[in-house]
């Protein structure tokens, strides 16, 4: 036993112990570089003069909020932008300016004020990219989109901002009026009967589907049951509610609701629409389609309370990827 000791002494003072440092730091993939199309405005980022002019040839005014190698923001263009109906009806109806969320450009905001894209991408309290905002004759926020849309959810919202259909209707009933293939609700292991939620304070993900969602499916094939996101996955009450339904239930708050009132005073535009909460009140939410990876880390940054420590998911999310890269993690950004 002293002879154990002996040595184990002179490795830790010799430093032949292997350390962590001494793992190979993983690789980070999945970034994908692109360009924004050529047929997009060049604008001098002086928006309310764009929103005029876009007006005056009955058109609508759309910014398309970016970063560099998202992986998001290059399917969703080559998916809608690149090619086909959805481009040719996009030329058509609308002005599109790009705006990247690290830029520095200066850019005037309908509040008569120049801010970088930066602080404009802080104003607009932008979370996800791309971020899509449509601006109506009117110069003010007629649609928002957070994050990517699939080619069929994505034409539905370029039809209800072209229509001028805000002018009267949800986005949610509009797209309930279009004849499509109904979405069949998916039974899951993990999700509970739950209609009052009042003063519930442990980790609860809220998740909004309806029978019109057209990417429900790929989301529960590889993002909900993807086995990194199982586990922490677990940590959550996780309910399902129709974003339809008249159901009577008691929301967070205590008020008297329905799902497809909730799911409106959400202001949620995307279905699967997930809303997290701990302690009694949001702290993150899913308004556009994720990769498992991203999915994954945004239900640890709630159930973890990391919230209480960062600004925003963005600012954990940069520790986080910092710290499993150090720990010889490989982190693929496009799955």
């Amino acid at each position: 036993m002293k002879l154990f000791f002996a040595a184990l002494a002179l490795a830790l003072f010799t430093g032949s112990v292997p350390a962590a440092a001494d793992v190979a730091p993983g690789k980070m993939t999945g970034g994908q570089k692109y360009d924004l199309p050529a047929w997009f405005k060049m604008s001098f980022l002086d928006l309310p003069d764009d929103a005029k002019e876009a007006k005056a040839h009955g058109r609508q005014l759309m910014l398309f909020l970016h970063l560099e190698e998202c992986p998001y923001c290059a399917r969703l263009l080559n998916e809608n932008f690149r090619e086909g109906a959805t481009r040719e009806f996009i030329e058509q109806h609308f002005d599109v300016i790009g705006i990247d969320i690290r830029g520095s450009r200066s850019v005037e905001w309908f509040d008569g004020r120049q801010y970088p894209e930066q602080e404009l991408a802080r104003k607009l309290k932008v979370y996800a990219t791309p971020t899509i905002i449509f601006i109506d004759p009117e110069g003010q926020i007629a649609l928002r989109l957070n994050g990517f849309r699939k080619r069929q959810t994505f034409r539905h919202e370029l039809d209800y901002v072209q229509q001028q259909a805000y002018r009267h209707e949800s986005f949610a009933s509009f797209v309930a009026r279009q004849k499509q293939a109904p979405y069949r609700f998916r039974a899951e292991p993990m999700l509970r009967q739950m209609t009052d939620f009042k003063g519930y304070r442990q980790p609860l993900a809220l998740m909004f589907e309806d029978q019109d969602c057209t990417d429900c499916d790929e989301f529960h094939d590889k993002v909900l049951t993807h086995p990194d996101v199982l586990p922490e996955l677990s940590r959550f009450t996780v309910v399902r509610l129709d974003a339809y339904s008249d159901q009577p239930i008691t929301d967070i708050d205590g008020r008297r609701s329905t799902p497809k009132q909730w799911a409106a005073r959400l202001g949620l535009t995307y279905r699967p629409g997930i809303v997290l909460f701990n302690e009694g009140k949001e702290r993150a939410r899913l308004d556009g389609m994720l990769y498992h990876f991203h999915f994954k880390e945004l239900l640890r940054y709630v159930s973890g309370e990391y919230y209480k420590r960062y600004d925003s998911f963005s600012q954990y999310n940069a520790t986080r990827r910092k710290e499993l890269l150090e720990k010889g993690v490989n982190i693929d950004y496009a799955q």
